[in-house]
C-alpha cells in the first residue's frame, strides 16, 4: 500500500440504525447495519474526495471485524495500522432515528462498551513508519475512555510531534462509550496541548469551554490554529488563522444525519491540505475551505449510513455550483 498522507485512528464499527424512525428502543423492529465510526468514515471519505488516508485501530477477529477490513480496503483505505483480537468481539452501536433524521445512541446491545475490541488498541503496535510519511493526524476522544486505547492515543500524538503532523481533534462526545463519565473532561483537555485543529458541536464547546464562541476557545489552547464549531443544521462558526466567521448550514433534504460531522471533517482536511495551511490567513480561502466542509457533510445526510453516503469531490464541486453561502 502507499503511504498515506492522512491517518485517522480510533475505531471502526457497524452502526445498527433502527429502520422504524421515532421509535424506542424497544418498539424497534428491525436494524439495518452500516459500517461506521468517526475515524474511519473519515478516512473513507478523504479517499472519495482525492486524498490518501490510513485507519489505525483495533478489531475482533471475528466476521464483523473482517467485513470492515474489507470496507476499509474497497475504500482504498490503508489498513497497515489495523490490529486484530481474539476472543473480543468487533463494535456494533444501535442508533435511533427520529422522523427528521436525528440520531440518539441507544448502547451497544449485549456488551459492556469496554468488552469490545477497539478497547484494546496497543501503543507500542502502531506503525511508526507511517507516521514518518504522513502529513496529518485525525482523532477522537472515545479513545480516551478505556486504558489501553487511551495510552495510544498520547503514544500516537507523541509519534506526529515527532515526525512533524498536523493534528486534528474532534471531540465527539459520546457519553454512551464511558464507563466513567467524570473522567471525561481531563482526559479530553489532556489532549488540548498537542493539537493544531479542532472540531467540536456547538454544545460541546459550550460544555467544555462555556462558550460557543471559536475565538474565544482558539485562546484557550495555546498550540491552536484553527477551531470549528458544528451546531447541525444552524450552521457553523469558525476561527482559522486570522480570520473568523459564521456561516448557515447548506438547504438539503435530510434523509440520516450520521457521519455528517466525520463529512464536515474530512472535507476540511482535504481543502487544507489542497491550499496549506499558510493559506488560512487568507481570509476568502478560509471562508472557501468551511464552505467545502459544510457541502460534504450537508451530502453526506442525503443517503442513510456514514460511509455509503459520502460524495466524490465531482459531486461536491456539483453542489457547490449550484448552492452558495
Amino acid at each position: 500500500m502507499s503511504n498515506p498522507q492522512v491517518l485517522c485512528l480510533g475505531e471502526i464499527l457497524f452502526d445498527c440504525l433502527a429502520d422504524q424512525l421515532g421509535q424506542g428502543l424497544e418498539d424497534v423492529e428491525s436494524w439495518t447495519l452500516y459500517p461506521g465510526g468517526a475515524p474511519a468514515n473519515v478516512a473513507c471519505a478523504l479517499v472519495k474526495l482525492g486524498t490518501s488516508a490510513g485507519f489505525i485501530g483495533a478489531l475482533g477477529l471475528d466476521e464483523l471485524g473482517n467485513s470492515l477490513i474489507q470496507v476499509l480496503q474497497d475504500a482504498s483505505v490503508n489498513t497497515e495500522g489495523v490490529q486484530r483480537y481474539f476472543n473480543v468481539p468487533t463494535r456494533q452501536v444501535y442508533v435511533l432515528r427520529n422522523v427528521y433524521g436525528d440520531r440518539n445512541f441507544a448502547g451497544f446491545g449485549k456488551y459492556e462498551t469496554e468488552k469490545f475490541a477497539d478497547t484494546l488498541l496497543q501503543a507500542e503496535l502502531l506503525p511508526e513508519l507511517l507516521f514518518q510519511k504522513a502529513d496529518f493526524l485525525v482523532l477522537g476522544t472515545l479513545e480516551l475512555a478505556y486504558p489501553e486505547s487511551n495510552r495510544a492515543v498520547h503514544h500516537a500524538l507523541d509519534l506526529a510531534d515527532k515526525y512533524k503532523l498536523k493534528v486534528m481533534l474532534d471531540i465527539n462526545w459520546r457519553p454512551v462509550f464511558w464507563q466513567n463519565i467524570d473522567i471525561a473532561p481531563q482526559e479530553i483537555r489532556s489532549l488540548f496541548n498537542k493539537v493544531d485543529f479542532v472540531k467540536l458541536a456547538k454544545e460541546e464547546a459550550e460544555w467544555l469551554f462555556d462558550t460557543d464562541d471559536p475565538e474565544k476557545i482558539i485562546y484557550k489552547i495555546d498550540r491552536a490554529e484553527g477551531i470549528l464549531v458544528t451546531d447541525g443544521g444552524n450552521g457553523c462558526a469558525y476561527c482559522l488563522g486570522n480570520n473568523e466567521g459564521q456561516l448557515p448550514a447548506f438547504p438539503v433534504d435530510v434523509i440520516d444525519t450520521t457521519g455528517a460531522g466525520d463529512g464536515f471533517t474530512s472535507g476540511f482536511i482535504h481543502q487544507l491540505l489542497t491550499y496549506g495551511v499558510k493559506d488560512l490567513n487568507n481570509t476568502q480561502i478560509a471562508k472557501d475551505i468551511v464552505v467545502y466542509a459544510s457541502a460534504v457533510g450537508a451530502l453526506t445526510t442525503t443517503k442513510p449510513g456514514a460511509i455509503t453516503s459520502q460524495p466524490t469531490a465531482a459531486e461536491v464541486q456539483v453542489f457547490l455550483n449550484r448552492h452558495f453561502l
